[in-house]
């Protein structure tokens, strides 16, 4: 790999033992890829945050480099394994709790905000068209890449805590230009009108086309709520992370994306009912599980409504970002959506938290990240329904 003067003082120690030892993880990584160079980045989304994930080899070493470490680019930090506030009440283990609190607090010494969201572009992270940037969590990779038009990989951990330190990433995947091309061409026969449409397209795509690159044709006018849910499936059921849409996401506005042999896809009814008949329950709701991604405020205004004036007979999730809630509490969605008997879970998720022994089987959302994950971590199945549904299912517990 090529490496300018200040890389290779990086990597020669120059500027200390962990800048150095955090290089020799980039430079590895780039030699494994073939990258012939370092990009320069200035913003981190950073996973691997979760306690859950790490275990305490990812929390020792994480709290060796902010012995002497610190982050010269901004980061924020993805969903950990707690509701920081509330984990007591909500239930999760107090030893595992102090783990997760000690690692968020190695994560704060090294300067990373504390957002702890899987979607950090709804609270402040909002990078630019075509910059470089350094994300983890599929979710946030996929709608980085594709909707926003920025320039990430699928970081890791140890990849992503590399960059902050050194602002490097390799330029190898989609960081170049080359790879970013589409090689499926979707056509969408059907007209998708709910989140949970665009989870079950997300879906069906994903596990046909893998981590390659599809477009879209026909999708129109989605909302960001609709991109958020089809980028999170797409990550789930495949390792998507990026898409295009024809006439929507940024850099198939004008351009012709699409590689020159590329497959064609169809979604239609008999694929959209593929999916509906694999996650489909009957009988009692244990729970309702809405945000994964986290909820937006325009998604915490929405189950205000549908829950207005109702009481629920099933547990309810709904699980957003710290800051978002303190929107929501402004505009008095939050005590609506408590007095209904709902929990709102802030900076963790079913995924990423310790299965909580509630004795719950049957769960409904309008996720498809969640009606993917959730059977094999938590040993329960699930209904991938429209919110209206889930909420619904939740009021008659069934």
């Amino acid at each position: 790999m090529y490496l300018t003067d200040k890389e290779k003082k990086m990597l020669n120690g120059d500027f200390g033992e962990i800048v150095q030892k955090n290089m020799k993880v980039l430079v590895a990584l780039g030699e494994i890829y073939g990258a012939e160079k370092m990009i320069e980045i200035k913003n981190v989304h950073s996973p691997g945050v979760s306690y859950r994930v790490t275990g305490d080899a990812g929390l020792n070493y994480v709290k060796e480099a902010s012995i002497n470490g610190y982050f010269i680019t901004p980061v924020t930090l993805n969903t950990i394994g707690i509701d920081v506030e509330d984990w007591e009440k909500i239930g999760f283990p107090a030893d595992f709790s102090q783990k997760q609190v000690e690692l968020v607090d190695a994560y704060k010494k090294m300067g990373a905000f504390c957002t702890n969201t899987c979607t950090p572009y709804l609270v402040g992270n909002l990078p630019r068209f075509g910059e470089h940037i350094a994300w983890g969590e599929s979710s946030a990779i996929v709608f980085a890449n594709s909707v926003i038009g920025a320039r990430t990989n699928r970081e890791g951990g140890p990849s992503a805590l590399a960059a902050a330190i050194t602002g490097r990433v390799p330029a190898y995947g989609y960081h170049l230009d080359e790879n970013r091309k589409g090689t499926h061409l979707v056509e969408v026969e059907i007209a998708l009108e709910s989140d949970c449409d665009y989870a079950a397209l997300g879906y069906y795509i994903g596990q046909k086309v893998g981590k390659r690159v599809p477009v879209f044709r026909g999708i129109k006018n989605p909302t960001i709520d609709n991109l958020k849910a089809l980028g999170a499936a797409l990550a789930s059921s495949g390792a998507v992370a990026l898409y295009h849409i024809e006439n929507v996401t940024p850099e198939a506005l004008k351009e012709n994306v699409l590689e020159d042999n590329y497959e064609i896809l169809v979604f239609a009814q008999e694929e959209f009912n593929q999916v509906s008949e694999k996650f489909s329950i009957k009988g009692k709701v244990d729970i309702v599980v809405v945000g994964c991604p986290h909820c937006s405020i325009e998604e915490m205004k929405k189950i205000s409504e549908l829950l207005s004036g109702k009481k629920l007979k099933s547990d309810m999730w709904v699980c957003t970002s710290r800051q978002i809630k303190v929107l929501s509490d402004t505009m008095g969605y939050t005590e609506i959506i408590e007095k209904s008997g709902a929990e709102i879970i802030c900076d963790t998720c079913p995924v990423l938290s310790p299965t909580l022994d509630r004795g719950y089987k049957q769960v409904v959302t309008n996720s498809g990240k969640l009606a993917h994950y959730m059977p094999g971590l938590w040993d329960v199945k699930t209904a991938l329904i429209q919110l209206e549904d889930c909420i619904q299912a939740g009021i008659d517990g069934e």
